[in-house]
């Protein structure tokens, strides 16, 4: 009896032991957390997409917090009414940031970029890519494998069946830039979506010279500058024959549209253009004036005998 008392004792006194190192040890190794990032962690959407540069939405709440200033910070997800939250918990100014939207660059429909071969394999962008350059002569187009679909929590991506593309569906899309991850081939960008969402931005990816690229896609850049002669805005530069036009720059003029040969520049969103006019007025029919009356002779004939 007395061992299992001595027993019992002295795992009680081991324990306390333990107990008040324990105390002791969480007490000088504590990690102050400044509450405000659980609250500021709560009215952001946990969409934990990365698109705002933070590894979720927890570490973008810290990171908001410890800068002390909201610069340069921005939820895609929540948007501006999640940034104005925050501004309010953090007592800091939220900065007005321009909407964006993910875009595809490439037209290289099935009709525009005829297949070459047929690949049997995994169906994986990322896979594809990995092993060879696609189903066209172009290397630099879309694959349509759909990994930027799978990748896309939003399901404001889709591929077209007809022309084998994805397709954006803006009102869903946050801009989380997973798809732009995604994408092997780069095709895809965030760009701001633009005034009443109109935009306009070169549809292609190639970097091929004029005639291998124009031989690949009917709808291929070629390089040639008439676009960048036709800004008057110096927006559109072209880099290793492919045009890009810089979107903070651009003012939607579409002048670039009307002049590039191969219908690569898109314009999205805009109205119908307005039929053109003859510059010189159409020249009026000529009348034909009648003769004027002859005066009527002073003196009367003379009647013969």
């Amino acid at each position: 009896m007395n061992l299992i008392l001595i027993a019992v004792i002295s795992l009680g006194v081991i324990a306390l032991v333990l107990a008040a190192v324990l105390y002791a040890a969480s007490k000088k190794f504590a990690v102050y957390e400044d509450p405000r990032i659980a609250q500021v962690n709560e009215v952001l959407p946990q969409a934990n997409c990365g698109g705002c540069g933070y590894p979720g939405c927890n570490g973008f709440a810290d990171a908001c917090v410890k800068a002390g200033s909201l610069d340069g910070k921005f939820c895609p997800v929540g948007g501006q009414a999640t940034m104005n939250d925050i501004a309010s918990i953090l007592g800091l100014a939220a900065g007005e940031a321009e909407p964006t939207v993910a875009v595809v660059r490439c037209n290289g429909s099935c009709a525009n970029r005829p297949r070459t071969n047929v690949y049997d394999g995994a169906k994986s962008c990322a896979i594809a890519a990995s092993l060879y350059g696609g189903e066209t002569g172009c290397s630099y187009g879309c694959l349509g494998c759909g990994d930027c679909v799978t990748v896309c929590q939003f399901d404001a991506i889709r591929m077209n069946p007809e022309t084998g593309l994805p397709e954006v569906d803006e009102d869903k899309c946050t801009a989380c830039g997973a798809c732009v991850k995604a994408c092997p081939k780069s095709i895809i960008e965030i760009r701001p979506k633009g005034k009443k969402s109109r935009r306009v931005y070169v549809s292609c990816v190639n970097k091929d010279k004029g005639a291998v690229a124009r031989k690949a896609c009917k709808v291929s850049c070629i390089g040639c500058s008439k676009c960048v002669k036709a800004c008057p805005f110096e927006a559109i530069s072209v880099t290793n024959n492919l045009a890009y036009i810089d979107p903070v720059k651009c003012k939607s003029c579409r002048k670039c549209v009307e002049v590039c040969p191969q219908g690569t520049i898109t314009e999205l969103n805009f109205p119908p253009r307005k039929p053109k006019t003859e510059d010189a007025p159409a020249a009026k029919p000529a009348v034909a004036k009648a003769a004027p009356a002859q005066a009527p002779s002073a003196e009367a004939p003379k009647a013969t005998e």
